[in-house]
């Protein structure tokens, strides 16, 4: 285990699977005691810190639904109840739904904004109660915040730039504090929701620069990198990681 993050504390809302779950094993190998919040895939959250608790780290799993704000407020403050403290916040959580905005349904956009957007929301509020000086709070956003060059994602696109004004005002609250407030916005990366083999891979890989899916703990690097001592001067910033997606 590496020591950067020693005595650190990061809670990863949606954990338990790709980006936040090669998050959650960077962070825990750096040193971070790490809880993972997870809606629905218990098995695959309680593996996962059983995992890093054989690398010699420390974990728990705490399930919280990211569209329930009293839930995951409740979460968070479990996790810096059980370890002591607060340190790193990481939103992982999101949902994915296409469709025309002529048949997309409200209940899929309020869907799409309660996960992506709200929850982002309400666990940074929550987080940041915890916080000492010298917080980070790194949001999962996409490359689709600034390029959406296929018919049915608007109100994906949406969701995901709403994220780049509520990152830059944050980064101005909790500036006086030295929390640092930043997107990481990955382009196509190899996980359950946009498999390296999808019938979508070939169309995507045409958009590049670098014609391949990226993986979990590339982007996990980036998010380790935004949670360390290094990146104490970076705040309210957009940080693509997408192979040249939007160059």
């Amino acid at each position: 285990m590496d020591s950067r993050l020693n005595n650190r504390v990061a809670f990863i809302n949606g954990g338990s699977r790709g980006i936040g779950a090669a998050t959650a094993r960077r962070l825990a190998r750096e040193g971070a005691r790490v809880a993972i919040g997870y809606q629905s895939s218990a098995i695959a959250a309680e593996a996962l810190v059983a995992e890093i608790e054989a690398g010699g780290g420390e974990a728990i799993a705490i399930r919280a639904d990211a569209a329930d704000a009293d839930a995951l407020t409740r979460a968070i403050d479990r996790a810096a109840d059980h370890f002591g403290r607060l340190d790193i916040l990481v939103n992982s959580a999101g949902v994915l739904r296409l469709g025309s905005v002529e048949e997309f349904s409200l209940a899929d956009l309020d869907q799409t904004l309660a996960v992506n957007v709200r929850a982002v929301f309400v666990a940074s509020k929550a987080a940041a109660a915890h916080m000492r000086d010298g917080g980070r709070i790194i949001n999962i956003s996409s490359t689709n915040a600034v390029r959406m060059p296929f018919a049915g994602g608007a109100a994906y696109a949406m969701s995901k730039s709403a994220l780049t004004g509520l990152v830059k005002g944050m980064a101005r609250d909790l500036g006086p504090r030295g929390i640092t407030v930043n997107n990481v916005q990955p382009g196509p990366i190899d996980t359950d929701m946009n498999p390296a083999e999808g019938e979508f891979a070939e169309s995507l890989h045409g958009l590049m620069a670098l014609p391949r899916h990226g993986h979990a703990d590339e982007v996990a690097a980036m998010v380790a990198y935004l949670a360390g001592p290094e990146a104490g001067f970076v705040t309210g910033a957009d940080l693509l990681i997408d192979g040249g997606f939007a160059a």
